[in-house]
């Protein structure tokens, strides 16, 4: 015997009239209009994610609805990089900021006009002399500082070409160092590479985030720090998680926090990806147990001292605001709003892309909640921010934003806010 195919439509239909509710009525919870709901009911039109979710936490679902609506798969597994003995850098870098960089083997390299090419660099003894000095090791951290600062008020193709530069002069004096001080180039060299990671995905390329994320793994281990392996599981869940990819974000977030040995600070940055994945599937309890797993791991310090934190440094309590983003995520934008005004409004006003990523987000669940006005007030005051930090994953939630405020286009707050939000979408990425 062979089962029947579950439509969305049917199934929201279906639990709909189980719970007594007319269209109209759900409409109204939902804040989605009747002729809308009618449309997904007979299947004319497909459900946005949106929907699915407000739709299942409206009607006590538990995840059945947002599992009918599929989300992308996944390709999590970063590109095959060569072996850094055999590995050139290649990088343009043109007037105009639009730079390009590709990893070739040495014979490829090799094939090239050399005569065509500037070189420039230390000699093999200056470089060896650079790298016998524990306070180069200090320089090339408080760069480091600096960099993710600059991250924090600039686009990533401001500061993607120096954390590539980093990380390739850093491999190269653990080359030339001593053991001690060898481990310190190298760990500080992983740290720029995965950095690199971050803003490739915020440019837009989940393939170089996956690709720099590996290369920062081969570089902590080669420093004998493994902690970093485990830690990519979580920026690997994090590209898994921005292609709504519930079950990978999971599977992924769940892998970071088996061992036991794992910093604390890992293991709870790992249960709030779990958390966001829990959310994507519709799964409250999993999500709530999860944050709170996060809570507690957040709690402890590392017991080993750091180079530098790991994950956002911004966010005051971030376990709060992942909760935030969670519930709108579980369908619950009122609830969502609440703990995002609270949170956001305690993010430092220097950090750019923190207020952008989480101010959007905290807009999106006013306009999902219906409070129309204050969600355009708030992104009116946003778009400044986006435009400087030009993210990739930001402006996904912008589109997000814009799709839910399209339902309300005769309203004159959205009317004013259009232009300009369009405007925003529209420029160039990075």
């Amino acid at each position: 015997m062979t089962g029947r195919v579950t439509t969305f439509g049917a199934e929201l239909r279906r639990m709909r009239m189980e719970a007594g509710l007319s269209l109209a009525q759900l409409g109204e919870l939902l804040h989605y209009s009747k002729g809308h709901l009618s449309k997904i009911e007979n299947g004319s039109k497909s459900p946005s994610p949106e929907l699915a979710r407000q739709s299942d936490a409206a009607l006590g679902a538990q995840g059945a609805l947002v599992s009918l609506v599929a989300g992308r798969p996944s390709d999590t597994e970063p590109p095959e990089t060569a072996s850094d003995e055999d590995e050139v850098w290649l990088m343009s870098m043109s007037p105009d900021g639009v730079n390009w960089f590709h990893p070739v083997n040495r014979r490829e390299a090799l094939t090239l006009t050399t005569s065509s090419l500037i070189g420039f660099g230390l000699s093999s003894q200056g470089m060896a002399a650079t790298a016998r000095q524990p306070a180069a090791v200090e320089v090339f951290r408080t760069m480091f500082e600096q960099a993710r600062n600059l991250g924090q008020t600039a686009s990533p193709g401001v500061v993607l070409p120096a954390a590539i530069a980093q990380t390739h002069v850093l491999r190269g004096l653990a080359l030339q160092a001593p053991a001690g001080i060898r481990e310190e180039f190298l760990m500080l060299g992983a740290r720029f590479a995965e950095y690199a990671g971050w803003m490739a995905q915020e440019s837009g390329n989940s393939r170089a985030a996956l690709w720099w994320t590996a290369k920062a793994v081969d570089m902590a281990a080669a420093g004998n720090d493994h902690d970093l392996a485990v830690y990519a599981l979580v920026r690997r869940a994090l590209v898994t998680l921005y292609r709504e990819d519930a079950a990978q974000t999971i599977e992924l977030a769940r892998q970071a926090q088996v061992r036991k040995d794992t910093p604390p600070r890992i293991r709870g940055l790992a249960a709030q990806r779990e958390a966001q994945g829990h959310a994507l599937a519709g799964d409250y309890d999993a999500c709530m147990r999860s944050l709170d797993r996060a809570r507690e791991l957040l709690g402890h310090g590392s017991g080993r001292p750091e180079p530098s934190v790991l994950g956002t440094m911004n966010l005051t309590d971030p376990v709060s605001m992942v909760t935030g983003w969670c519930l709108y995520e579980l369908g619950r934008p009122k609830e969502a709003g609440e703990i995002l005004d609270a949170e956001v409004a305690r993010i430092h006003p220097d950090a750019l892309r923190s207020r952008a990523r989480y101010g959007v987000r905290q807009a999106l669940a006013h306009a999902s909640a219906g409070q129309v006005e204050h969600a355009c007030a708030l992104t009116e005051r946003l778009l400044a921010i986006t435009d400087v930090v030009a993210s990739a994953t930001i402006t996904a939630d912008l589109r997000r934003l814009a799709r839910v405020l399209s339902r309300w286009h005769t309203n004159p707050s959205v009317r004013d806010l259009y232009p300009a939000l369009t405007a925003s979408l529209r420029s160039p990425e990075v």
